[in-house]
């Protein structure tokens, strides 16, 4: 069954969430109201598939705090569970290994849809919240050369091709593409390529 953890401190969302999950979903849904009781759960509990993490809960601090949680969640997949996510916060989150953002408007029954798919090993942004080509927030995410070898790659180039172009060595592009995959929570080049798109920072 798949287990969740709502970890949010505003307790009428918390337990709405649970209920329509659990009913309509059937879903084993949990809920904590701290950064230390989400940890706690996180470490005692039966593994979880995915924790939707409140960024304002009692003792989150940030990026810090969002790490913490990631690093103790494991192979579960953590959400950032939001109403006002900006969009350098959830670049950052992603680079720590968080999986997406779930909006607190997003409506009861797409809430089901959306956490299978991420459960699957797909990212969700909603539109409003993705890095958009030119945003200089976005560039915390890849650097300079990081956004050029996505790009290439997205295009179908080889990274011997990619190496040419940008006057390196194949074995530098290689690792390149693996700081990219772990940045973006990809599981290969052409994954990397999808959420790029998706993020708006590769061209279509």
């Amino acid at each position: 069954m798949t287990r969740i953890l709502v970890a949010d401190d505003h307790r009428l969302i918390a337990e709405s969430v649970s209920l329509s999950l659990s009913m309509s979903e059937g879903f084993d849904v949990e809920i904590s109201d701290s950064l230390s009781s989400t940890l706690e759960k996180i470490i005692s509990e039966p593994p979880y598939s995915i924790v939707m993490l409140d960024l304002r809960m009692p003792g989150m601090d940030g990026i810090n705090s969002i790490k913490k949680v990631v690093d103790a969640a494991g192979d579960a997949n953590v959400v950032l569970f939001s109403a006002n996510a900006d969009t350098h916060t959830v670049a950052r989150a992603i680079e720590v290994g968080v999986r997406g953002l779930v909006p607190k408007t997003l409506p009861l029954q797409s809430l089901g849809s959306v956490l299978r798919l991420i459960q699957s090993g797909q990212m969700f942004i909603p539109a409003e919240n993705r890095i958009t080509p030119g945003d200089a927030r976005g560039q915390s995410l890849l650097s300079e050369s990081e956004l050029a070898v996505l790009q290439m790659a997205a295009s179908g180039m080889t990274n011997k091709h990619i190496a040419n172009n940008l006057d390196m060595n194949e074995a530098r592009i290689k690792m390149h593409m693996r700081t990219i995959c772990r940045k973006l929570g990809a599981r290969n080049r052409a994954h990397a390529a999808m959420i790029g798109r998706d993020m708006g920072i590769v061209d279509h």
